[in-house]
């Protein structure tokens, strides 16, 4: 019985117009788009979509930078994904810019929908402000240690070690990445998103209590533990405003107030598909209306789950629109074992990959390493080369080139047919043919690497009976040329099967065997599994092993990628900042530094100083051991502000006879002076006494 035709939309999450592809992105899509072929491939109305995510203060920030407007930028950085993405074979139905008209109308009716229905509402915050750069700051550009799991150098939204969620108030130690300086706080009114009004339906859909099939499971059970600990820490409101300047959407009647750029990101999902419906005749509600019965998918990584399991759901129930079918999480990329590392070579962008590798091999390896978990996986570049060179060209691209030249040899070309097979050798046609099943069902569940396996068990099988039968023995003797004849043949035919198998994954190499080897005008379909060829064309050149000087080479030219894009971010340092006012000092021995005696202390005391215009007198705490230091700092703090904090003070400078009393070291701060003058903080931990080194 024919399978019944499904109607599918999939995304990948949207890459960012601020930078290059690198190969973690390509995880991603690589997974995605193996699933996709595969639903094509079965005759399934399966449709792709995905856009840039071109909104937010980075993308501002770049385009001035380079002198530009962010429209250029976020043009140039599409064109270069797009180019990418086609280089790697991601075969995307539409890919489009969450920069749109469609964008824009689709986040506006739903803030409507949503604020109609009571869930937004306004209140003033105090909210991150750079003083030195004079701008509010988003939450990806304030760092400091998270408030959960005490990890430093964490985001002022969440937290990639633990996944928690936060506001940026809430980070400890903060401090801005656009100027290195602590932000200060400042009132201002943002909208915000009613997240706690959908506990219920949340608990619902994510936790269903029973399920007819495994559609009503959507999300990986690993993620489904991890969002219970989400709830059990409280669904909080979701803040979707910024305040300008911000390249985004304006809020409708809230001048100076645009959409964070989460809120309409994933909107560009819709935005895209609604862009290819007027390309294709397509109906939008047949996909994101409320009563849609086809399938959606959404493929992400793991560090914004948070966005696609809790918000993304909520705010298509508050507005009207279905919910995703299920959301697919994956892990991170890992090279050689560790986390891609800008300094050791191995960041490596997708541009710097093509220039040195066929694309089609990080496919295949990649998906010998996926699954439907939410599990990191590894590119070693040593097993990559064996796996490519042993596996996809030792085993699978062997069977065809040792094959080929016997049939056009011998036989112009002709196959012969598997009803014509003796009896062994047509039961071994079926068995491979019957795991075309087995097959199908990995696919489907995204267990890509049993695929692989599955194929190369099979590859295996054909180079052992080709080798145990000898052709070159079997043709030197012409009373065995039907028995040649019919050992190639299968070789050939297991051939065929196996790219029918692999064309999710190869699909380049899998279109040119199709058009070159088989003569076929159209790619490969599962249902072709049913039929054999019945001739070939000579064997063509399909794939070269990698030559392990590529790999040397692929790293040296991804150092001198990352050098030059430090170079690049290191010539946007403005004539005034503070680096081009006071230039870096000369050199100094480590025996010169060792000298300064750098304590960590707590300000146990502080006081305006009569008659001293910027001082103030303070008692620090040295673990034991007090010292009265002035510090010209009278404009910047208030005394009651600076008691109880640490700081780190020098504790064997000389003390210096003053106007006002005796100066016993010197508290560090940085900054131009009078209100721009910030005070070291130590970390969490720190304890006065401690030596600063």
């Amino acid at each position: 019985m024919p399978e019944k035709k499904r109607k599918i939309l999939v995304t990948s999450a949207l890459p960012y117009a601020n930078g290059p592809l690198h190969l973690g992105h390509l995880v991603e899509y690589i997974q995605t788009d193996i699933w996709v072929r595969f639903q094509k491939m079965r005759g399934h109305e399966c449709w792709y979509v995905c856009a840039d995510d071109t909104h937010g203060t980075p993308v501002m920030l770049r385009a001035q930078q380079e002198g530009i407007a962010p429209e250029q930028l976020i043009a140039r950085m599409g064109a270069e994904h797009k180019r990418d993405f086609d280089d790697f074979g991601i075969g995307f139905d539409n890919y489009y810019s969450t920069h749109s008209d469609e964008n824009r109308e689709l986040v506006t009716e739903i803030y409507k929908r949503l604020s109609k229905a009571g869930h937004i509402s306004r209140r003033t915050i105090k909210q991150a402000y750079d003083p030195v750069k004079n701008m509010f700051l988003p939450d990806r550009f304030i760092k400091g240690t998270c408030p959960r799991c005490n990890t430093p150098d964490q985001y002022g939204d969440s937290c990639e070690n633990c996944g928690a969620t936060y506001s940026p108030t809430e980070l400890k130690n903060p401090v801005s990445a656009l100027s290195g300086v602590p932000p200060v706080q400042k009132d201002s009114e943002h909208f915000f998103f009613k997240l706690g009004d959908f506990k219920d339906f949340l608990r619902m859909w994510l936790f269903p209590r029973e399920h007819k099939n495994d559609r009503d499971i959507h999300v990986q059970a690993e993620v489904a533990n991890k969002l219970d600990e989400w709830f059990d820490a409280g669904l909080k409101d979701w803040d979707i405003s910024r305040d300008a300047p911000y390249f985004g959407f304006e809020i409708p009647d809230a001048p100076g107030k645009y959409f964070y750029v989460w809120l309409d990101a994933p909107v560009g999902y819709m935005a895209s598909f609604q862009n290819l419906c007027a390309k294709k005749g397509l109906k939008f509600d047949d996909f994101w209306g409320k009563d849609s019965q086809a399938e959606l998918y959404h493929f992400i990584g793991k560090d914004i789950l948070y966005f696609h399991t809790l918000f993304w759901p909520a705010m298509l129930e508050g507005a009207g629109f279905r919910k995703p079918t299920s959301v697919f999480a994956h892990g991170f990329l890992t090279i050689n074992g560790t986390k891609m590392s800008k300094s050791r070579g191995t960041f490596i962008t997708a541009r710097s990959y093509l220039n040195h590798l066929n694309p089609e091999y990080l496919r295949y390896y990649f998906a010998a390493k996926l699954g439907p978990r939410v599990e990191d996986i590894d590119l070693n570049l040593e097993d990559f080369v064996a796996r490519i060179n042993s596996d996809l060209v030792g085993k699978y691209i062997n069977i065809a080139s040792r094959t080929a030249s016997f049939i056009t040899k011998h036989f112009n070309g002709q196959l012969l047919a598997v009803q014509q097979f003796t009896k062994g050798d047509s039961n071994y046609i079926d068995g491979v043919r019957g795991s075309a099943f087995q097959i199908a069902e990995a696919y489907e569940a995204r267990e890509f690497g049993k695929v692989v396996r599955e194929a190369m068990r099979i590859a295996d099988g054909v180079n052992q009976y080709f080798d145990q039968h000898k052709p070159w023995e079997l043709a030197k003797d012409p009373k065995r040329r039907e028995e040649l004849h019919q050992v190639c043949s299968r070789c050939v035919h297991a051939f065929y099967m196996l790219t029918i198998f692999l064309e999710p994954i190869l699909p380049k190499t899998a279109e040119r065997v199709a058009r070159e080897f088989f003569e076929k005008s159209e790619r490969f379909r599962w249902s072709d599994l049913e039929t054999f060829p019945v001739c070939i064309n000579p064997y063509q050149h399909l794939a070269t092993r990698v030559d392990p000087k590529s790999i040397p080479a692929l790293l040296d030219e991804s150092q001198k990628d990352m050098k030059t894009m430090a170079e690049k971010t290191s010539a946007t340092i403005t004539e005034t900042s503070d680096l081009a006012r006071h230039p870096i000092l000369p050199e100094i021995s480590y025996d010169d530094f060792a000298k300064v005696d750098l304590r960590i202390a707590r300000i146990v005391k502080a006081s305006h100083v009569e008659g001293a215009d910027k001082l103030l007198e303070m008692t620090v705490d040295l673990g034991g051991v007090t010292r009265t230091v002035f510090a010209g700092i009278k404009e910047a703090y208030k005394p009651e502000d600076l008691e109880g904090r640490l700081t780190v003070v020098v504790a064997n400078l000389a003390p210096r006879k003053m106007k006002f009393g005796l100066s016993e070291g010197m508290v560090l701060a940085a900054g131009p002076g009078k209100k721009d003058l910030w005070i070291l903080s130590p970390d969490t931990g720190a304890q006065p006494g401690m030596r600063v080194k």
